[in-house]
Order: C-alpha cells, then sequence, then structure tokens
C-alpha cells in the first residue's frame, strides 16, 4: 500500500480508503459486509469512510463490527454529518452545535471507538452560522473525539472561509470530499486551486462513476443483473445517466487500459490519483474480488499522452461546471 499526506497535515491515509456508503446495511448482508472490510485489510487498505446517514447510522454499526479487534492506531477512521438521521427531528440534520455534538457522540458509540481521525461536514449549511459550525469542530478536536476535521462537497469560496475561521479557532481544515472522475471533473477548475493553496487535499469519491467507467454498461444492452443500476433503490441515479453516447465514449477506453496493463476499473481509479491533490479515492464493493482487483490499480502508471487521450473521448459527456457542486438550499427535515 501507498500513503499520501492529508492536506498541510502530518496524517496519512492509505491512496484507497474503504467506502460503506450503499453497500453496508443495504445492499449486502453483514456476513458479505465484513468479508470486504477484510479484504481491503488483507490488502493493506488502512483508511475507512462511512457516515452517519449510511443506511440511517446502521452502516456505522456495520464498519465497527467489521474492524473489531483491529489495532485501533493502525487504521484511519473517517465519518461525517449533516444530514437528516434518526427520526429526522428539527435538530436531526444540518451543522449546529447541537447537531454536531449529538452526532459526534453517536457516531463513536456505533463504532465502539474512542475518536475518529477525521471528522467531516458532510455538506455545507448554508442556515447555520459557520462560526458556529467551525467552533463545534473545534471543541471537538480539543476534547480528542476527532483529530482532524474536513468538509465534503463544500465549494471553493466556502472551503476559504472555513479553512479562514480553522485557523482562527487553532485547528486545521485538511480536506475535501468530493465527488471526482474521468467524467465528472467540476472541482478541478476553482475548488482544486483553492485548495491547494491552504493546505487541504481531495478524498474522492464514486472515482469509477458508480461503476460507469468500468465498463459494465454497454450500449444498446439492458444493465447486468447483478450490478447497482439494477438495485431498484440505489441505482435509479445510475441509470438516469446512461445513455448510448456516454457509454459508446466509455467502451473506447478500453484499448487505453489495455494498453497500460489494467481494466478498465483500474484505469479509472488510477486516472483520479494522477491528480497530485487528490490524497485518496473511496472503493466500496459487495464482493472481496473486486476489492483485490481495486488494489492493483496502485500499479498502475497511465503516460500524459494516454490520459490525454482518455479525457478527449469524454470530454464531450464530461462535468466540469464547479456550479454543479452544491449543498441543499435548507435543512432537510
Amino acid at each position: 500500500m501507498k500513503y499520501r499526506y492529508l492536506g498541510n497535515s502530518g496524517f496519512k491515509v492509505s491512496e484507497l480508503t474503504y467506502g460503506n456508503w450503499l453497500t453496508h446495511a443495504m445492499q449486502v448482508d453483514e456476513a458479505a459486509a465484513l468479508a470486504t472490510v477484510h479484504a481491503a485489510l488483507d490488502g493493506g487498505i488502512t483508511s475507512f469512510d462511512t457516515a452517519d446517514v449510511y443506511a440511517n447510522q446502521a452502516a456505522e454499526v456495520v464498519l465497527g463490527k467489521a474492524l473489531a479487534g483491529v489495532r485501533r492506531e493502525g487504521i484511519e477512521l473517517f465519518t461525517k454529518c449533516y444530514w437528516p438521521v434518526a427520526e429526522r427531528g428539527a435538530n436531526d440534520t444540518g451543522l449546529s452545535r447541537k447537531h454536531i455534538m449529538e452526532s459526534i457522540n453517536g457516531s463513536l458509540k456505533r463504532m465502539n471507538v474512542e475518536y475518529v481521525d477525521l471528522y467531516q461536514a458532510h455538506r455545507f449549511d448554508y442556515e447555520t452560522p459557520l462560526e458556529e459550525t467551525m467552533q463545534a469542530f473545534a471543541d471537538i478536536v480539543r476534547q480528542g473525539k476527532a483529530l482532524y476535521i474536513g468538509v465534503s462537497e463544500w465549494r471553493a469560496e466556502q472551503i476559504a472561509a472555513g479553512a479562514a475561521l480553522a485557523k482562527q479557532m487553532g485547528f486545521q481544515l485538511i480536506s475535501n470530499q468530493p465527488q471526482y472522475s474521468m467524467l465528472w471533473r467540476v472541482i478541478e477548475a476553482e475548488v482544486i486551486p483553492t485548495s491547494e493553496s491552504l493546505g487541504v487535499s481531495q478524498i474522492v469519491w464514486s472515482p469509477m462513476a458508480q461503476g460507469i467507467l468500468s465498463g459494465k454498461y454497454l450500449p444498446g444492452q439492458p444493465v447486468p443483473s447483478d450490478s447497482r443500476a439494477a438495485d431498484e433503490k440505489a441505482g435509479s441515479f445510475i441509470r438516469e445517466k446512461l445513455n448510448d453516447d456516454l457509454l459508446s465514449r466509455v467502451a473506447q477506453l478500453a484499448p487505453l487500459a489495455e494498453e497500460c496493463g489494467a481494466t478498465m476499473a483500474q484505469f479509472a481509479l488510477a486516472w483520479v490519483l494522477r491528480n497530485p491533490n487528490v490524497s485518496s479515492a473511496i472503493v466500496g464493493a459487495s464482493k472481496p474480488e473486486q476489492i483485490t482487483s481495486n488494489l492493483k490499480a496502485l500499479e498502475i502508471v497511465i503516460p500524459d499522452e494516454i490520459a490525454a487521450k482518455a479525457e478527449a473521448i469524454l470530454q464531450p459527456v464530461a462535468v466540469f461546471d464547479p456550479a454543479e457542486t452544491k449543498s441543499p438550499p435548507a435543512r432537510l427535515v
């Protein structure tokens, strides 16, 4: 396993992070979830990402069980808060001091740990003063409940404002967790330059564009029955993106991946890790062999000329607009 520093800190994370969004307590049973986590550990992955909203808090419980018995100091554990959870009452959402403090305590209890390595604001909260949010994070760090603080899907100006307040309050904002892939490049124009200037780096989710870049979805063909897109609940947001033009262009990446000695999924992972502001790419899995295959992406080197060809193929269907990074305008209750 290879490691990279997270932001301007001394904290290192594995280049691949295991994430349990849409899988644990949803798509796979507990035995399968434990098997995939153990495959990640066996392959050298030490960074694990979850959130209280995943399966409405149940995913944290499963991850805690899967990591039970693992030396706590030997792993990097991330979780998040913002989205409505539990009974979805008036204060069960957002980044108010009340919700943040209750959320961190709940996450620690569910995962049966004394602290998390990275605690993240899952979205920006327009209804809570940023000063209140950052003060709550500062107190959590001082209490030892989280070692570092990050955000997820914040825009460049929001990251800058949060980093400035964090500095005033005596701690660092070190990371952002955005969506990023060859098909979703909205962070490149503003978020990454701002982050680089502030000592913030990215832990990216959906580096395979919800599996689209794996090549499993073919133009003119029904989605595979065992794919995420086939899942009635979890697959709706994937199916709405699928069209023959996009899938035909993705299929053209196959010979480029082969030239690099990679599967298309490994090629997609290796591409996001080419960006020096990306510290880690999040991968999920429903089967241990998927994790084993993903790990081989760390051995792949994509030459500049091949990366340029891939980007040119996908350019007409890729999304670049920074405005696509959005937070809800109001809390969802």
